[in-house]
């Protein structure tokens, strides 16, 4: 499972969200909007997207 990746992207604002979402984005290594990160496809990893999910698309 480990050669395995997600692409995530941040497609909305991180203004005015609660702070640990903040964080979990920054976690993600996503820094300002349309910002891409390929990472790989862990349960850690899926829990973090999940958490934020209203404010990022996920690929493959």
């Amino acid at each position: 499972m480990a050669d395995k990746t997600i692409k995530v992207t941040l497609v909305k604002s991180v203004i005015g969200t609660k702070q640990d979402h903040r964080a979990t984005v920054r976690g993600l290594g996503l820094k300002r909007l349309n910002s891409s990160a390929v990472l790989e496809d862990t349960p850690a990893v899926r829990g973090m997207i999940h958490k934020v999910a209203y404010l990022v698309k996920c690929e493959g």
